[in-house]
C-alpha cells in the first residue's frame, strides 16, 4: 500500500481544532499522532498515552514537531473531549475508505455495540455506537453515536450517508431490516443482503412459505465446518419467485440458509432457518457468493466488538466522559484497523508486537519520518 493512502495527516487536515490560539501549546497533528501510536502499542488510557509518549520522546521527533515536547495527560484529556465527535469519526472514516478503496474493497457490514462503561439516555442506558465495517479487509469505515432515547434504525441511514456505497454491498441483522434503509442504499448506488425476522411478519412469512413448498425452483450450495466437538453444515437457498410479488425495495432475490449442527460427543442434531432478501441479482451474486456475504457480516462480532470488550477491555475502560468514549472508540478502531491492514491476525500480539518495533507502528500510520 503507498504511504500516500495511508497517511492519517492529508485526512485529519480539515478537523476543527476546538482550541483558542493563546492556548495551543502542542500542535493538534502531534496530539493525534502521540496518541493513535500509543492506542496502536496497547494505550488505554491518558496517563499510558503521556507515559509511552515520554519514553518514545525521541522516536516520536523523527516525524512530529513536538515544539514543547510530550503533552500531559490532562491535556490529552481536555482536547479529546473537546473534539467533535462526529467529525472526529468522519476523518477516520474517510481515511479507512480511502485505504479500502485502493484495495477493491465490497461487502460492507452495519451492526450495533453499547460502550457499558460510558453512561447515556439511549435504549441501552450507555452509549451505544452504529459501526459501517469493512468486512474482507476488517476496518471501520464510519461510526456514529445512537441518538438520545431511540435506537440503531433511524441512524444507520446518517451513517451509511457518510459513506461511498457504489459498488458495495451493505448487510445488515434483522433489526436493520427497514424498507427506509433499503430505498437509502439503493439510491447510494449500492446493494444490500438484510435478514428477515419477525419484525417484518408478512416478509417472513412469505419467504417461509415459499421455501416450504418442495416445487419451489431454488439455486442452492452447502459448506461444513468443524469446531470443536460440534459439525455445523449450512445450506443456502435462492429464488427468485417472489421477484415482483414481495413488498420489498428493489429485491432480486430471497434467501433462506438451513443451519444443522450436530454435537459429535453426543450426537444430538439441531436445525434451524433463517431467511434474507437481498437486491443482487443471480448474475452478479451465486448462492455461494450470498452464503460468504451472509457469514461475513457477523465476522464483526468477533473481528472487532469482541476485541475492542476483550483485547482492550472497552467496557471498563477509566476514560467515559463527555465525548471521550466516542472518541477513544474511534482511536480503538483505527488501531484494529491498522493491524488489519498489516496483516495481523492477533490483536493483542499486534499491539505487543508494535510496541516493541515502533518502526511498523509508523509504517501503520503511513508517516515516513523526517531526516
Amino acid at each position: 500500500m503507498p504511504e500516500s493512502e495511508l497517511n492519517f495527516t492529508r485526512y485529519f487536515a480539515g478537523l476543527p481544532d476546538p482550541r483558542v490560539n493563546r492556548t495551543k501549546k502542542h500542535r493538534l497533528d502531534d496530539i493525534l499522532g502521540i496518541t493513535l501510536c500509543a492506542v496502536i502499542c496497547g494505550a488505554d488510557s491518558f496517563e499510558e498515552i503521556e507515559r509511552f509518549g515520554d519514553a518514545r520522546h525521541d522516536w516520536l521527533r523523527t516525524f512530529l514537531a513536538l515544539p514543547n515536547g510530550i503533552p500531559s495527560h490532562d491535556t490529552f484529556n481536555r482536547v479529546l473531549a473537546a473534539l467533535d465527535p462526529g467529525a472526529f469519526a468522519g476523518c477516520f472514516g474517510r481515511w479507512m475508505a480511502g485505504v479500502c478503496d485502493a484495495t477493491g474493497l465490497r461487502p460492507i457490514a452495519v451492526d450495533g455495540k453499547a460502550c457499558r462503561s460510558a453512561p447515556g439516555d439511549t435504549f441501552s442506558g450507555c452509549l451505544h455506537l452504529v459501526s459501517a465495517w469493512a468486512a474482507e479487509n476488517g476496518v471501520i469505515l464510519g461510526q456514529v453515536a445512537v441518538a438520545d432515547k431511540t435506537n440503531e434504525i433511524p441512524t444507520a441511514p446518517d451513517l451509511l450517508a457518510q459513506l461511498a456505497l457504489t459498488g458495495r454491498v451493505v448487510t445488515v441483522d434483522a433489526l436493520l431490516t427497514q424498507t427506509a434503509l433499503a430505498e437509502t442504499i439503493l439510491a447510494q448506488g449500492g446493494d444490500y443482503l438484510m435478514v428477515v425476522k419477525d419484525n417484518q411478519p408478512t416478509l417472513a412469512t412469505d419467504l417461509a412459505t415459499l421455501f416450504a413448498d418442495p416445487d419451489a425452483v431454488v439455486a442452492q450450495t452447502e459448506e461444513a465446518t468443524l469446531h470443536g466437538g460440534r459439525c455445523e453444515r449450512r445450506r443456502l437457498l435462492a429464488s427468485t419467485e417472489l421477484v415482483g410479488y414481495v413488498r420489498w425495495p428493489g429485491t432480486q432475490q430471497v434467501l433462506a440458509m438451513e443451519r444443522t449442527v450436530v454435537q459429535k460427543g453426543t450426537g444430538e442434531i439441531r436445525t434451524e432457518w433463517a431467511y434474507a432478501v437481498t437486491s443482487l441479482p443471480p448474475a452478479r451474486a451465486t448462492p455461494a457468493q450470498l452464503l460468504t456475504l451472509w457469514r461475513e457480516h457477523w465476522a464483526i462480532e468477533n473481528k472487532l466488538h469482541y476485541v475492542r470488550d476483550v483485547t482492550f477491555d472497552e467496557d471498563r475502560a477509566g476514560v467515559w466522559k463527555d465525548r471521550i468514549p466516542q472518541v477513544m472508540a474511534a482511536l480503538r478502531n483505527a488501531a484494529i484497523g491498522l493491524a488489519r491492514l498489516s496483516r495481523q491476525t492477533n490483536i493483542a500480539a499486534a499491539c505487543r508486537y508494535f510496541a516493541a518495533r515502533p518502526d511498523a507502528a509508523l509504517a501503520a500510520l503511513g508517516l515516513p519520518p523526517r531526516l
